[in-house]
């Protein structure tokens, strides 16, 4: 075997890879030599950003890595914000990218794709980027990198192959078995510890993140068994299913959720940043804690970010729920659904003024794809859905608005998420300013004919910073913007288009769709909130 027809193979036999996204160029056709015959799908975008949003997609809707194929220089330079959002949410991304001959790294001799230090530029931006000297290490570079996935806190992967390396001989003639990593427990003596300020608590809160999304029936049951009020961030949406009486959703930066975590004698963050994004959306460092703080997290130094912790235990998040849930044999009785009913009507989101036009618009996407799953981009909607919606399951809504914040996410990224779960409904929630950053990446959704329905809120530019703008009396630049016929466009690459501004429209076009071919739905945020108004 070559080391790149070996790799085909350890990705899929070893790893259980069954996708790749990339966009073949000169310096990986190596890579592509028996790619169909191993077994593996090859998803061409139409921009290597596209590419890495895909993976983003496909690993935050199965759990499993997205992989990419990406070219030498400027394709490892376009690809970089995709990894940036992956890093910021902790998503599994390998990417495995060419680099110039061995003898020519480094050496500025202007050499096709040539940066003068590829793998320090994506170091970065990844959990580790690594160049390969040696063909006989490639089995053992790609087991670190799936041990991160699996035993640690993930996030993209780099892995660069020089290209006088592809067609390498690798003398190997028998595969590494499949390893199996265990993520670590919490230390025994910190976990008693935590089970008796939990059990004393007369006002617990519990905090949920990203990291609990592989555990929901451990984390319902722990909530249930302390009866405590319990946030859910963005990424942890549908972890105790939907409508849960004890979730308060992701709305910690809003008042009455505020004033709870201030009253909470002890709280239980687990597998969370306790970053602004998810906590002080509103970014005037209002979010307090009060009370002891619990915090499980597999990375040890998140124990000591953003707020002061009374406790840190490194731990897998989902183990954790599950052993402290078996410390607690009856369930505590403590007026938690009470609680969590009192703070969500003082929250009032469906009369708030700047939620109200989106709640017929989630009810039409509940009633008519009540499983799908939605990827936004950083658009109203999404910021909006971020408050009001409740998933049946967790890896059912996720979004570029936390973290990294990038636009052009989710056209690319509900791609991925539709490869990845293909007996799954998957809904784009885009704007016409964030969706002109990857609007290419439609094409892929014909050529694949791929079922995904784009939401595009078309609110003539971006809404958001002319808001900012507004309020801090500068004006106006850069911000109106000229938007194309998004029907044509969209009829252009082979996709069916339709407008609609009215709730009843939207219905009506979400259960008329077909289920394999993309269609875009674009409403006028102007007509709709009219028709919403006077409903």
């Amino acid at each position: 075997m070559t080391c790149a027809e070996l790799l085909i193979r350890l990705l899929r036999d070893a790893h259980g890879v069954d996708t790749v996204f990339g966009i073949p160029g000169v310096h990986t056709v190596e890579l592509y030599r028996g790619l169909e015959e191993g077994g593996l799908r090859h998803v061409t975008p139409r921009h290597e950003q596209g590419a890495g949003f895909m993976a983003d997609g496909y690993a935050r809707a199965t759990g499993r890595p997205g992989v990419c194929f990406i070219i030498t220089g400027p394709g490892m330079t376009n690809i970089a914000t995709a990894m940036g959002q992956a890093l910021a949410d902790s998503v599994p991304m390998l990417v495995i990218s060419s680099v110039n001959r061995r003898d020519t790294l480094g050496r500025g001799q202007g050499r096709l794709h040539e940066l003068p230090s590829q793998q320090q530029l994506l170091a970065g931006l990844a959990r580790f980027s690594h160049t390969l000297l040696d063909p006989t290490a490639l089995a053992e570079t790609l087991a670190r990198a799936f041990a991160v996935f699996q035993g640690e806190r993930p996030g993209p992967v780099h892995i660069e192959i020089p290209i006088d390396l592809f067609d390498a001989p690798v003398g190997l003639t028998e595969l590494p078995p499949p390893i199996r990593l265990f993520r670590p427990a919490p230390d025994p003596e910190g976990l008693a510890l935590a089970v008796e300020w939990l059990h004393a608590a007369e006002r617990p809160l519990l905090l949920l993140g990203g990291g609990c999304v592989e555990a929901p029936q451990a984390a319902r049951t722990l909530v249930e068994l302390l009866d405590a009020p319990t946030v859910t961030t963005i990424n942890a949406k549908g972890v105790l299913g939907r409508d849960h009486p004890l979730d308060l959703g992701a709305n910690a930066a809003l008042p009455a959720v505020r004033q709870l975590a201030r009253e909470a004698d002890v709280i239980l963050a687990v597998g969370t940043e306790l970053g602004e994004t998810d906590y002080d959306v509103v970014f005037d460092d209002g979010f307090e804690l009060c009370g002891r703080l619990i915090r499980i997290d597999i990375d040890a130094q998140q124990l000591v970010r953003n707020q002061h912790v009374s406790l840190g235990l490194v731990g897998d998040a989902g183990r954790s729920l599950a052993l402290l849930a078996e410390r607690f044999p009856e369930p505590l009785r403590r007026r938690g659904a009470e609680r969590t009913a009192a703070t969500l009507e003082a929250l009032g989101l469906e009369d708030d003024p700047a939620f109200a036009p989106f709640v017929p618009l989630y009810a039409a996407l509940r009633e008519a794809l009540p499983e799908a799953i939605l990827v936004g981009d950083s658009t109203a909607p999404v910021y909006a859905g971020n408050h009001l919606v409740s998933q049946p399951a967790p890896r059912r809504y996720f979004n570029a608005s936390t973290g990294y914040g990038t636009l052009g996410y989710g056209l690319p990224a509900a791609l991925g998420a539709q490869l990845g779960q293909p007996d799954l409904p998957v809904v784009a929630l885009v704007g016409d300013g964030g969706v002109m950053f990857t609007l290419s990446e439609l094409a892929t959704a014909v050529e694949e004919h791929l079922p995904v329905v784009i939401l595009l809120w078309h609110n003539q530019g971006y809404e958001e910073i002319r808001r900012y703008m507004d309020a801090n009396g500068v004006e106006r630049v850069g911000v109106d913007l000229r938007a194309p016929d998004f029907q044509q466009v969209a009829l252009g690459f082979g996709c069916a288009a339709i407008r609609v501004g009215t709730p009843d429209e939207l219905a009506h076009a979400l259960t008329a769709r077909q289920h394999d071919a993309p269609l875009l739905i674009e409403i006028s945020a102007g007509d709709w909130q009219k028709a919403v108004a006077t409903a």
